[in-house]
């Protein structure tokens, strides 16, 4: 192809250069501002000058023609490195639906979401191409391009400057994407739609405080889009994603005792004789009708007047009778399913709960999820779930209080359960001997925990003696 000069390429609309752009394979020229694009259209006309294709600069900008339409449609607005960012919005707050994995894989990937919208766009250049030709199928001239152009208005202005802002409080939804709410914490149709892969890339939760730009809605969508997020409460969200990974932070034993002031009989010993702090790694073991879930639902009741601590509950593979109980008290659970869910679906509600807090601990906060029970789920993933809790040193914590039919290893503290004295109404239903707290001095101090190895010892004097 013969090299068409800078001036002529300056003085050719936007749909010429891409079309050009396209025919020379540029990758990604619809992304490049039009200074960018004529500096890379010059550089590989240069390179396949050398290389003696042999055709004419008349065939060039025919080709060039092939992406100005006669039928009527609408040039294809170019896009901005901005725009590549976003995701299509569901039709209401409460959907949930997101992109194919494929898709979602691209987006951690590359940072950017591959709407629907945008595919679409990329399939119609065939139009374009058939309109641009003359009656007896010639291709166009350049000079009859160049003039029909001239007679229409430009059908591609330059993208705007001056980005619209919105600043809300994020909630997210169960599919992983989210809303700014811009009016928190009632919905509106000004509320602005975050994508599943920005939530991953900032570590989004539920009540941040993030600006940025947002583009309106296409099409059928009902909301805006958030282009990018520059903030996230007060702070530059590349501050964020420069942050340490979660599980790189350093961990201590917990220091911080969580008091459970309870009158409880069973509370009362849990707190005397296993005490857990912020950061403990506590489960909560016995066999059938030993009161495991009960006591869980007790400490959950006690918890919920800490003010300092971020309180969540998921019910996986429980009694279908006890999800109403719950959901009567304090603290409603964030998921709930029964025991006759499978595998899967208990996963899929421990899972998102314990990444939610990760984040907040992350960030220093202090929070605990409380799960009945680990039986039911993938033994990976109870692991998993009972490894997320940890005291970062000089920052949050995560406790993860969760019941099982033995312990998993690796707790802090172990609440073992006798059934025996349960079904005997004998409280508290405590086996002192199966139960134990890692390190008990740094919750109670060198006296307190003096007192509970007294206990342990009276309790397996009293067991050789039976």
């Amino acid at each position: 192809m013969s090299i068409i000069d800078r001036s002529s390429l300056e003085a050719s609309p936007l749909a010429d250069l891409h079309a050009i752009a396209s025919e020379l394979a540029i990758d990604g020229y619809r992304r490049l501002r039009r200074a960018e694009l004529i500096s890379a259209i010059l550089e590989q006309q240069g390179g396949e000058a050398d290389g003696g294709a042999g055709e004419t600069a008349a065939a060039g900008e025919a080709a060039a023609t092939d992406a100005t339409p006669d039928d009527g449609a609408e040039a294809e607005p170019s896009a901005t490195p901005d725009d590549s960012a976003e995701a299509e919005p569901p039709a209401t707050p409460d959907d949930s639906a997101e992109a194919s994995p494929e898709e979602d894989s691209a987006d951690e990937d590359s940072g950017v979401d591959r709407s629907p919208a945008r595919r679409r766009r990329g399939r119609r250049g065939g139009r374009g191409r058939a309109a641009s030709r003359g009656e007896e199928g010639e291709p166009a001239t350049a000079p009859e391009a160049k003039g029909a152009d001239e007679a229409r208005p430009a059908a591609e202005p330059e993208p705007p400057e001056d980005e619209p802002m919105v600043e809300g409080v994020v909630e997210l939804l169960a599919g992983g994407s989210g809303f700014v709410r811009v009016d928190p914490p009632d919905p509106s149709d000004d509320d602005v739609y975050i994508s599943s892969a920005q939530v991953k890339r900032c570590e989004l939760v539920s009540g941040d405080r993030v600006t940025g730009p947002k583009r309106a809605p296409r099409r059928s969508e009902r909301f805006a889009s958030l282009i990018r997020i520059e903030t996230i409460n007060g702070r530059p969200a590349s501050e964020q994603a420069d942050s340490a990974r979660f599980d790189d932070l350093p961990a201590a034993f917990p220091a911080e005792r969580l008091k459970i002031d309870s009158e409880d009989p069973t509370l009362k010993a849990i707190e005397w004789l296993t005490p857990f702090g912020k950061g403990s790694r506590v489960t909560i073991v016995g066999p059938t009708r030993s009161g495991k879930s009960e006591a869980l639902r007790r400490l959950a009741h006690a918890l919920a007047d800490h003010d300092d601590l971020t309180l969540t509950v998921v019910l996986a593979g429980v009694r279908p009778e006890e999800i109403p109980d719950w959901s009567d008290g304090p603290i409603t659970p964030v998921a709930a399913v029964s025991l006759a869910a499978p595998e899967d679906a208990q996963n899929a509600a421990i899972e998102p709960a314990i990444d939610q807090a990760r984040r907040l601990a992350a960030r220093g906060a202090h929070t605990a999820v409380l799960i009945d029970g680990l039986d039911g789920c993938n033994p990976g993933i109870a692991r998993k779930a009972l490894a997320a809790a940890r005291n970062v040193v000089d920052g949050g914590s995560l406790t993860v209080i969760a019941t099982a039919a033995a312990p998993l290893g690796g707790e802090t503290t172990v609440i073992a359960l006798d059934a025996r004295l349960a079904g005997a109404g004998r409280f508290p239903a405590l086996d002192i001997i199966a139960s134990g707290t890692l390190r008990p001095e740094r919750l109670v101090g060198e006296p307190g925990a003096d007192a509970i190895a007294r206990a342990h010892a009276e309790a397996y004097g009293s067991d050789d003696s039976s």
